[in-house]
């Protein structure tokens, strides 16, 4: 049996074969100085490059101080330009870490998640879900701090971090949160000016939905504001403050809202100003009243597409932002009132407990669930038109597709 040669490509060309070599050599010593160089960095050069992670002492709980803050954010934000983005958003929501004790409380809490998804994807948004209770003696509503410092503190690139809570929908998917407002404000949340400093109402506000800039600030008040709360031995006396000093607090208890109440109406001073209370849009609504908005909002939709034909035009989802800024032309006419016609931005079935099921004694226990599930039909139906269908009767979850 023949040995098989391979053929040296060059045959007997001595130049070619220098040639060759030659280049090789340059490359293997060109790859070796690079890696001298980097491995030959100085301490400095090393240092320098260091970030506030790198500190052993830092603690992302819930109580403990973070100081300059702003600082180390800027610090790491120039390591990492990639990552500059003005007004960049973080979706943060979460549930309990156990499963639902209602039947279809799970199958609610996917669907509530995946409105937000969808919204976030449209937007260009982040998005974190999270289920672990990160501080021990805080749980259900009071879980917010402990999670927001935490996600500030794993998302130094965020601007903002937008509490969510689990059971509101988001039910304009166009609507684009003008950040630009905000921009002398450190957290925004629904409210209304005269409910809570005229009528001391700590209804006047509502905790379920709230935007965080992601600062210095931000850490000091997350902090005062859990130090109200079952963190501390102090949430006792909190909860008698609270009744004692809100007209409308029937009981003693130390709640998350009544706490952000107690900061706003008490020690306005040193968080008041840099707090904005919106009230001029649906930045969550009721949705005992909300939910009858739909159909009208449906109809005003319509009505403004038949005489507007480049907002018939079909077109990829994410072009839905520049279509949600076109159509806004139309709708200002009406203003930015509740009932002029416009899709509510976020409808808050507060009181319905979707996981647990034990909704507030006022609310028929269907009403809840019919209520949410039309509210999540009527902000996937507009998601569903972006790929080509739409649910015609959205008030039905069994209602089949249909292309458009």
């Amino acid at each position: 049996m023949k040995k098989q040669t391979i053929a040296w490509p060059y045959g007997n060309n001595k130049n070619k074969v220098r040639t060759w070599l030659s280049c090789v050599i340059a490359v293997t010593g060109a790859l070796l100085l690079t890696a001298c160089v980097y491995y030959s960095r100085s301490s400095d050069d090393y240092l320098s490059s260091h970030t506030f992670y790198d500190d052993p002492n830092l603690s992302y709980s819930i109580g403990d101080e973070t100081e300059n803050w702003d600082e180390k954010r800027a610090q790491w934000l120039n390591l990492h330009p990639s990552f500059v983005t003005a007004n960049r958003v973080l979706l943060l929501t979460g549930s309990q870490p156990s499963p639902c004790e209602s039947v279809i409380g799970d199958y609610f809490l996917l669907r509530l998640f995946k409105n937000k998804v969808d919204y976030s994807r449209i937007h260009g948004y982040d998005i974190f879900y999270n289920n672990a209770f990160l501080h021990p003696k805080l749980d259900q509503h009071w879980a917010k701090p402990a999670a927001i410092r935490a996600a500030m503190l794993a998302h130094p690139e965020a601007e903002w971090i937008w509490w969510v809570d689990v059971d509101a929908v988001i039910t304009n998917m166009e609507f684009t949160i003008p950040l630009e407002k905000y921009k002398n404000h450190n957290i925004v949340l629904d409210g209304l000016p005269d409910e809570i400093f005229g009528k001391r109402s700590w209804l006047g506000i509502n905790s379920g939905v709230v935007l965080f800039r992601n600062c210095q600030w931000t850490m000091e008040f997350l902090n005062a504001w859990a130090a109200m709360g079952p963190m501390t031995p102090d949430s006792d006396s909190w909860g008698k403050i609270f009744q004692s000093t809100f007209t409308d607090k029937t009981d003693s208890k130390s709640t998350d809202q009544s706490a952000i109440g107690y900061m706003l109406l008490k020690q306005y001073d040193k968080w008041g100003s840099k707090i904005h209370l919106e009230h001029e849009y649906c930045f969550q609504c009721y949705w005992g009243m909300a939910v009858d908005w739909f159909p009208n909002a449906t109809k005003t939709y319509a009505t403004i597409e038949k005489s507007a034909s480049e907002l018939r035009r079909r077109h990829a989802e994410l072009e839905t932002q520049s279509y949600g800024e076109l159509r806004e032309k139309y709708l200002k006419e009406g203003g930015y009132e509740k009932k002029t016609g416009r899709r509510p931005f976020i409808t808050h079935f507060t009181g319905c407990s979707p996981c647990k099921g034990n909704h507030n004694p006022i609310y028929d226990g269907n009403s809840c669930r019919e209520g949410i599930e039309k509210a999540l039909n009527f902000a996937d139906n507009q998601v569903l038109r972006n790929f080509g269908f739409v649910r015609p009767d959205f008030l039905s979850a069994s209602s089949p597709v249909s292309p458009i």
